[in-house]
Order: structure tokens, then sequence, then C-alpha cells
């Protein structure tokens, strides 16, 4: 969605709320799950001049499909996001990364929501916090039972050391 916010950039206190789906999202892939975001991701938008500083707020909601990084298993979660940003109409060099530019006024919100949620994101996804993972050895999902693999296998580096302390 692009916001044409020349009226706020012009004018004190004037707000400006929406409320939009993003569906570019679509086709963003996660751990071996096409399609991550298999919803709309929602969001509420409000952009108000406060005493001349363009003040950007979205609350995002967001249903996620991933690969479980333990057991492989497919899940989903349900996220909700705030992200707040400052607005300027063109940046100068000192501003950095500090301030996001509205060239001619204008916003492309579904851009720049997409980049925060990205960006917010856990980098490790769990399909729940006690998932005991995969076998290392027959590669069964631990989860739903024990597998009877021995795991109390000595490194062979460690082989020498066993011998000294059985003799």
């Amino acid at each position: 969605m692009i916001l044409d916010l020349k009226n706020i950039f012009l004018n004190e206190n004037e707000k400006l709320s929406v409320k939009t789906e993003i569906n570019s999202m679509d086709d963003i892939t996660s751990n071996g799950v096409d399609h991550a975001f298999q919803k709309p991701v929602f969001a509420n938008i409000t952009v108000q001049n406060h005493a001349g500083v363009i003040d950007f707020e979205a609350d995002t909601e967001l249903d996620y499909h991933f690969c479980c990084d333990r057991c492989m298993k497919v899940s989903h979660r349900k996220y909700a996001y705030q992200f707040r940003h400052i607005l300027v109409a063109a940046l100068s060099e000192e501003s950095g990364d500090d301030y996001i530019e509205a060239p001619d006024y204008k916003l492309d919100t579904d851009a720049l929501l997409r980049d925060d949620i990205l960006l917010e994101l856990p980098s490790k996804f769990l399909c729940k916090e006690s998932c005991k993972g995969l076998c290392p050895k027959c590669g069964k999902n631990l989860n739903e039972g024990g597998c009877g693999c021995d795991t109390h296998e000595v490194d062979p580096r460690l082989a020498v050391l066993k011998q000294l302390l059985s003799d």
C-alpha cells in the first residue's frame, strides 16, 4: 500500500489511521516450508505529525509456518509486533538509519513492514520449548518416544583414555 502523506507532513497535529493486509509476503520460504506466510499479515497503521515530527506506528499480526530446527516438524505460530519509525521527506548524510525517507511524501508501507517483520522474526524456531529433536543415530523423532539406540558411545578420539581408566 502506498500512503500519500503530503497532508500529514504539511499540517501539524494531522493524523492518519489505516488498516491494511500485506499480501506481498506469500513468496517467502522458511526452513524448507514454501509460503511461510500462508495468510495475509494484518497491520493497523497510524501516522501523525507531532510538532513537525512525523511518527509512523504499526501494529502487526501474522501467522508464520516453519519447520522445527530440532525435529523438522512443520508448525505454525502467531506473532504480534509493533513497529515505530520517524519519517522524513528527504534524508541528509548524517541521518543514517534513524529515519525512514518518504520521497514526494509517499511511503510504501508493504515494503517497510515486510523488512521490519523479517528482521524481527526469531533466528531459531522450535515446535515447542521442550522439543527433544531427532536421534543422531537413526533419525527418529524423540518427541514420539525413545528409539532404543545406544547414546553412550565413546568418542573414538577419547578411546585411549577409556583404556587407561579400565586398567
